[in-house]
């Protein structure tokens, strides 16, 4: 179904440690609004999609937000693959150390485990990309949060190409709005 190349979208590499900007990071692994909670609701939302072009948008979008994980995760390890573990602690990661080792779980940046009830599949089209929309616009919000957070110019390089990803996801669920109510208005006509 698809063809998977050994490298990411785009490329980590961050040369400083910093467990608590990692802490934070995870809003976009496990949150809400994060990257994982995207990839398996669009990957779900395709087969509610009355046409191939937005079923195939929503698989193509959703098949990124799973690249965007990648990247989210390799942001992770690099930002405390060298923490001791006394440094780890005070970043608030020591149940996660206690339990996974370097291992980091998805979980938003309060600890609070990733969840199903983050993904919406609605049976209805409009009201999934109005959905997917706004997921696009909060994933988008957090990423300008993380970065006002840091200074770190390799994270802020790789937050900024996440960013742009989130308005091109944006505009693409917009396009692909016009085209349903295109396609219902099409049919109200026969």
């Amino acid at each position: 179904m698809w063809i998977y190349q050994k490298t990411l979208e785009y490329p980590v590499n961050i040369k400083n440690s910093d467990p608590r900007m990692a802490k934070l990071i995870l809003a976009q692994l496990g949150g809400p609004n994060g990257e994982l909670a995207a990839a398996i609701r669009y990957l779900q939302q395709r087969y509610t999609m009355p046409t191939g072009k937005s079923r195939g948008l929503l698989t193509d979008i959703g098949t990124e937000e799973m690249a965007h994980v990648e990247i989210i995760s390799s942001i992770l390890y690099q930002l405390t693959r060298k923490c001791t573990p006394e440094e780890l602690k005070a970043a608030g990661f020591g149940p996660n150390y206690a339990t996974f080792g370097h291992g980091l779980q998805p979980v938003d940046a309060n600890g609070v485990n990733f969840t199903t009830s983050y993904i919406n599949a609605f049976g209805d089209a409009v009201t999934n990309l109005h959905e997917d929309m706004a997921a696009e616009q909060k994933a988008l919000a957090t990423y300008y949060q993380l970065l006002n957070l840091t200074d770190d110019c390799d994270l802020k390089d790789v937050l900024r190409f996440l960013g742009q990803r989130e308005i091109v996801h944006y505009q693409r669920f917009g396009e692909a709005l016009m085209d349903i109510y295109e396609f219902t208005e099409c049919k109200k006509q026969f």
